[in-house]
């Protein structure tokens, strides 16, 4: 289904300049963006897979993953199609890719009040804090159905839902100040911190412009941010990239701002890599703590000692988690029930400030 693209500009000889994301991309007739899903059709820019899903399923917030944002609740998640990165180790290759493989005829059609009524009819038992639901877009990245996110987005919040972008976070500044009054979360990939290495894993040049949105989607629009960086053997898992994002995350994020540190199993066009060796993951830890985060999480390691939720200033478990399985033990709305901390959690007792 073709929609209308809402952020372009019309320029000479029919051809369009796309300002989703940041690639900007200037597209003459009949061609399409970086992402193979805007085109232009007779001077007008056109995203072509409004409403069309790749997946469709009820997931628990964690799998985004999400540990401070109403853990325990579920997310109705949706992919669709394509991707503007294309990173060498991608999971989900078979939709994002230009290689992928499942065909666009085999989309699950669904309009935006179909996935606010499915949301909804989710049993509020599966939803352990607060009996919260929301709507995740996930699984590729967002903004390449911008247009569909923004019309969900905007009707999740007329009916409570909360809503999530799972992204690696190039959207433009003015794309993320259009959907940023509907959106509460921004789960952010930062991927690694030189240029030469987003050059090598995605092609993208000018990464640092994720830096700015993420901190303009915390500080202008007061979203969620947890930030997730999968760990690559010889390519983001040296001592000044590490550093570079710990330091990065506390100065302009602030020390509450968690940041997943994920191991990396062989995938896609990396499969000649190893997986990332725990004790990678481990140092990478001592590299945040010695930054000043406060909640530092290992993941794609289930049973590691890291994925709790500790309470940085008494010291105890407010969450328990093993793999998707939640426990809140210790969590009263953001703080901790036992010293009354501000552990930066999102919930029903926390929202974000009117805007």
């Amino acid at each position: 289904m073709m929609r209308e693209a809402m952020l372009y500009e019309k320029l000479p000889d029919s051809r369009v300049r796309c300002n989703i994301c940041q690639w900007r991309c200037k597209i003459g007739p009949d061609k399409f963006g970086v992402c193979r899903v805007y085109q232009n059709k007779d001077g007008v820019l056109y995203n072509l897979n409004y409403a069309q899903a790749s997946s469709v399923t009820p997931d628990p917030i964690e799998k985004k993953p999400l540990f401070h944002f109403f853990p325990g609740s579920v997310a109705l998640s949706l992919g669709s199609w394509g991707c503007n990165f294309h990173c060498q180790h991608c999971q989900n290759w078979q939709i994002s890719s230009p290689e992928m493989r499942l065909p666009w005829h085999e989309s699950l059609q669904i309009q935006p009040q179909e996935a606010i009524e499915l949301a909804k009819s989710f049993p509020v038992e599966q939803a352990k804090y607060h009996q919260s639901v929301g709507i995740a877009w996930t699984y590729n990245e967002p903004s390449i159905w911008f247009e569909y996110t923004f019309d969900s987005a905007k009707l999740a919040k007329e009916n409570n839902l909360y809503t999530v972008y799972v992204t690696n976070g190039y959207l433009t500044p003015e794309a993320l100040d259009t959907i940023g009054p509907y959106l509460d979360c921004w789960r952010v990939d930062i991927k690694g911190f030189s240029d030469s290495f987003y050059q090598k894993l995605a092609k993208v040049r000018r990464w640092r412009g994720i830096l700015d949105v993420t901190k303009r989607a915390k500080v202008k629009w007061d979203m969620h941010v947890e930030v997730v960086t999968n760990i690559i053997p010889t390519m983001n898992d040296d001592d000044q990239q590490l550093e570079g994002i710990a330091n990065w995350i506390r100065n302009e994020l602030g020390e509450l701002t968690p940041w997943h540190i994920t191991r990396f199993y062989p995938h896609y066009h990396l499969t000649h890599l190893p997986p990332t060796p725990v004790s990678t993951l481990e140092h990478a830890y001592d590299i945040g703590q010695k930054a000043g985060l406060k909640f530092i999480y290992v993941g794609n390691v289930p049973g590691h000692k890291n994925e709790s939720t500790i309470c940085y200033s008494c010291g105890k478990v407010v969450v328990k988690r093993f793999g998707y399985q939640t426990n809140i033990v210790g969590l009263e709305d953001s703080r901790c029930k036992f010293c009354g901390a501000d552990l930066n959690f999102r919930t029903h007792g926390s929202e974000r400030r009117s805007l």
